[in-house]
Formats: C-alpha cells, sequence, structure tokens
C-alpha cells in the first residue's frame, strides 16, 4: 500500500514535476564558472587569473588581454531548509502553508533530483534542526517529505528564530551550494546578519509560503486573534477602522522590513500564495531567476 508521500509524490509528478522538467536545473546551471565544456563569453583579464584561458586572437585583436569564460558542468549541492514552526500552520485544511511547504520540498528534490544533483534537507522546528543528508534518487525526495509528515506529526509549536535557522543551514553546508529557505519568514530574531554570512558563501534563494490569513483581517465582529507564533491570545473588535488601519500598516511594515533585508543580502525572494498553482508559481520562479542571471 503506498504512504501518503508517495501518493503526494505520484500527483505532484503528475501535475508539477513534468511542467517543470529541465527547467530548474538550468535556472541554476550557472551557478559555478570553471573550465568547463559550454562557452558563455569573454571578459577582460585581471590580476590573478589563470593565463591558460586567455583568448589569443581577441587579445590582438583589441589590443588588450581578454579571457574564454565556460560554464563548468558538475554536480550541484542543494539543501533545502524547511520551516515548520506554528506560523506555518495557517491556512485552510488540505491547502494551508504547511501542507504547501510539504509539496515545494518534495517538488525541488525530485526536480533537483533528476538532474543529477544531490539534494538534502534541514528541518526547523520547535528550536530543533533535523537534517536529511544529500541525496539524488526519488526515494530520497520521499525520505524527506516523510521526515517532513513526521515532523508535524511531533509539532509542538514554538517561534520561529530565523537567525537559527539559516546558521544551522551555514553549519550544514559547508562546500559552496544552493540553499533553498523555504519559510514564511513570520519570527524572531536578527536574521539579516545570519542572512548576508550564508549568502556570501553560497547562492541562496527564499521561497516565502504566504496565505491570505498573514496578511487580511476579516470583518467578522469581536473575534479571537492568536499569535501564530507564541500561541497568546487576544479578544478584539475586527470591525474597529482603528485596529484595521493599524493591522495593515503591520503588514506592509513586515513586507517591507523583509523585502529589504532581502536585498542587502542580495538574496531574491519569491512570494508563494497558498492559493496558488504550484507549477505556475515554480514557472514565475525559475524565469525570474534566469532573469537575473549574469
Amino acid at each position: 500500500m503506498a504512504t501518503a508521500p508517495e501518493k503526494l509524490l505520484l500527483r505532484l509528478e503528475w501535475k508539477v514535476v513534468r511542467r517543470l522538467d529541465g527547467r530548474l536545473q538550468g535556472a541554476h546551471r550557472t551557478t559555478y564558472r570553471g573550465s568547463g565544456i559550454d562557452f558563455t563569453g569573454l571578459r577582460a583579464y585581471v590580476d590573478g587569473d589563470d593565463a591558460r584561458h586567455i583568448d589569443w586572437n581577441v587579445t590582438a585583436r583589441l589590443d588588450e588581454p581578454h579571457l574564454r569564460v565556460f560554464t563548468e558542468d558538475r554536480e550541484l549541492t542543494v539543501w533545502l531548509v524547511l520551516d515548520r514552526s506554528a506560523s506555518m500552520a495557517a491556512g485552510r485544511p488540505g491547502r494551508g502553508k504547511h501542507d504547501v511547504l510539504a509539496e515545494l520540498a518534495l517538488v525541488l528534490a525530485r526536480m533537483f533530483g533528476r538532474g543529477g544533483n544531490r539534494v538534502g534537507a534541514l528541518l526547523f522546528d520547535t528550536g530543533m534542526v533535523r537534517v536529511v543528508p544529500p541525496g539524488t534518487s526519488r526515494r530520497h525526495a520521499l525520505r524527506i517529505s516523510a521526515e517532513l509528515e513526521r515532523t508535524a506529526e511531533a509539532h509542538g509549536g514554538a517561534t520561529t528564530d530565523l537567525a537559527e535557522m539559516l546558521d544551522a543551514a551555514g553549519r550544514l553546508a559547508r562546500r559552496r551550494a544552493l540553499v533553498v529557505v523555504l519559510s514564511d519568514f513570520i519570527g524572531d530574531g536578527d536574521w539579516e546578519r545570519s542572512l548576508q554570512r550564508l549568502a556570501r558563501r553560497h547562492e541562496v534563494v527564499a521561497l516565502r509560503i504566504v496565505d491570505t490569513a498573514d496578511d487580511v483581517l476579516p470583518e467578522a465582529g469581536l473575534i479571537v486573534v492568536e499569535d501564530a507564533e507564541t500561541g497568546e491570545q487576544l479578544v478584539v473588535d475586527s470591525a474597529d477602522p482603528l485596529l484595521r488601519v493599524r493591522f495593515h500598516a503591520a503588514v506592509g511594515e513586515r513586507d517591507a522590513r523583509l523585502t529589504a533585508g532581502m536585498r542587502r543580502a542580495g538574496v531574491p525572494v519569491h512570494r508563494i500564495d497558498t492559493d496558488r498553482d504550484l507549477a505556475e508559481a515554480l514557472v514565475e520562479v525559475v524565469a525570474r531567476t534566469r532573469d537575473r542571471s549574469p
């Protein structure tokens, strides 16, 4: 009998993986520059460059040393940083942020693994880090999914320390890698410095998983508002105009702070809404990633 991760992967392979086949690999193939087989262009020679790569014909024509630049074709190590904290439980049953996180992790592990890359996962929940070492097979993608499922069952509901989550990724990824952070980025900690340290050594991409509940205060009279991270509850009048203004201002400030921090660290952040088709969202991520490539 098929397990829940196996059933999910079968569905995603039919609906998402086939539509994305080959695109994710191509989007990050230029991460490493070296002496591989694919010629990518020319650039001026600078002190310290390998003189063996000088294009002498172009150098003679321009009267200035120029190098031939290639894309090195070698395997990529990918680390998926998966946030399973309390705020990720928001959303409607069956399509909340936890559900979208599980689908994204399975699709990314399968897609990168199919391209011959090694994919590992770091699961961050209740202040604890669980690690799935890098692997490539379909079975390995299912292992990551199964670990996510077990984490959900043991979920304790702690706040997200974004800084610790990113620092843990930096400790794990010893060699240069692609680090994909999947989170709603609702949490505590001075995460910007941690992100900058991580981005200096690795290529980092942030997939921000967002649900309507994160941004919209429903007009339903007296309601109980619960802090998604701490569990603290408060009764408020959702129709209070001043409250609604403050709520929208807080959402705007949160988003602006996140965007600015990502920009300063040089990390692209892509919004993944829970109510959006996953394949379409990932196609857009790939297109935007290619647009940023040198």
